[in-house]
């Protein structure tokens, strides 16, 4: 066992602060997730993929609808939209559904209520649909048919449409089944949610509030927040913090002086790290992915700037706690602790449940490379390594495994 000396107070000053923001939001992260293993267990998906077909009222909504209510992990949500467009979805639709469904989903929503305030929480469920109007009012002027059309040609290897397996919420094998997929988003995001906490405990403890002053205007009225809303996703792009990783981050950002627009901004940039944007310019090329970027960054910091100057209008904004502690380092017996209590009975029988092997399995596979559990007839990415099949959530977790395939022993359910 390392000794605290070995690496300094400081040092695990800043390990306990993650471990404690980790702590305040647990309850949360296993409700969200486990939310939304139930939704993507029993409602299909096969309709959603034929109404697409345009970017008209009717079908936004919908694909806003359903994106809320679907998995929060940025890279699934990627692929998701990646199938959706290659299967004859409209681009601006596809980039709506993934928009709502890592800004927009629950789980997102109660870890900013937990760690920040319910303003956060207010201002994610405001700013989302914000944003998803900008986009579809100029996307239509920015993602040009030339672009779009050839994108879809660089799709070569199509998914098909056969209906795909809905759970019985009546029986064991369904609830297995919704088990499987929280835990499975739970494992996708399992570097993003440790990477966010661990940056953001070390950055509360080593960034001093001096230095961020120098990083973010303060003390210049308006020109404070426009530039804000600007840095805030440049620091999303280069964190490499994606999906409910970046809410930790997020906080210590806030409680480092970042403004409560550019904050709002930053959560929403998880869609333009430097990892995402490289999966971009795979599948659609880089012209598109460049167009991608700049209007994404753009209706990003509009609709932070448009958030806090609402917020500002009612007197809502929070006020900024530059030097307050925002989690307290100590274990206390208040409501986070039992729930959390009550939170970890319940992830146990989720893992019981995904551990049992009912009928329900038909159909489905794990990814090797990133736990997730994907739909063998609906899987964006498919690979067979000596003679056995595997199915990926996404082309770049079948790239990782067909350059290294020794590294994963794992065979995939039948």
């Amino acid at each position: 066992m390392i000794s605290k000396g070995a690496f300094g107070p400081d040092v695990w000053e800043a390990l306990k602060m993650a471990f404690f923001m980790l702590w305040e939001t647990l309850w949360a992260l296993v409700l969200g997730f486990g939310l939304s293993g139930v939704v993507q267990a029993f409602v299909p998906r096969e309709a959603m993929e034929r109404r697409f077909g345009n970017h008209r009222p009717k079908a936004v909504a919908q694909a806003a609808g359903i994106g809320a209510v679907s998995s929060s992990c940025s890279y699934a949500a990627t692929a998701m939209a990646k199938s959706l467009f290659q299967k004859g979805a409209d681009f601006i639709t596809a980039m709506v559904f993934m928009f709502a469904s890592t800004n927009l989903v629950l789980e997102l929503g109660l870890v900013l209520l937990v760690l920040i305030g319910w303003q956060f929480m207010a201002a994610e469920f405001i700013g989302g649909p914000i944003m998803i109007v900008l986009l579809v009012v100029l996307g239509s002027f920015v993602f040009t048919r030339r672009l779009t059309s050839a994108a879809r040609e660089r799709l070569t290897a199509a998914t098909g449409h056969e209906h795909q397996h809905v759970a019985d919420s009546k029986t064991k094998a369904g609830w297995a089944d919704a088990a499987r997929y929280a835990l499975a988003d739970l494992n996708m995001l399992r570097r993003e949610l440790v990477l966010g906490y661990l940056i953001a405990g070390f950055i509360t403890v080593f960034v001093s509030h001096e230095i961020w002053e120098k990083v973010f205007f303060t003390g210049h009225g308006p020109w404070t927040a426009v530039e804000n809303v600007i840095v805030g996703p440049f620091i999303a792009i280069v964190s490499f913090v994606c999906s409910v990783g970046n809410v930790p981050l997020a906080a210590a950002l806030w409680h480092g002086g970042l403004g409560f627009g550019g904050v709002i901004a930053f959560i929403f940039a998880d869609l333009i790290t430097l990892p995402l944007l490289l999966i971009y310019r795979k599948y659609y090329g880089t012209a598109l992915t460049l167009r991608v970027l700049g209007l994404f960054w753009f209706v990003m910091a509009v609709a932070g700037l448009a958030v806090h100057g609402l917020f500002a209008a009612l007197d809502i904004v929070p006020a900024p706690p530059f030097h307050g502690e925002f989690v307290h380092r100590t274990f206390e017996w208040n409501y986070t602790t039992y729930l959390n209590f009550v939170f970890i009975v319940v992830f146990g029988v989720m893992l019981w449940l995904s551990r049992q092997r009912p009928a329900g399995d038909a159909g489905f596979a794990i990814d090797v490379v990133c736990g997730m559990q994907v739909q063998t007839t609906n899987a964006p990415a498919h690979a067979t390594h000596d003679g056995v099949d595997y199915w990926f959530c996404s082309d770049r977790c079948r790239d990782r495994f067909i350059g290294d395939p020794a590294r994963f022993v794992a065979a995939p359910r039948p």
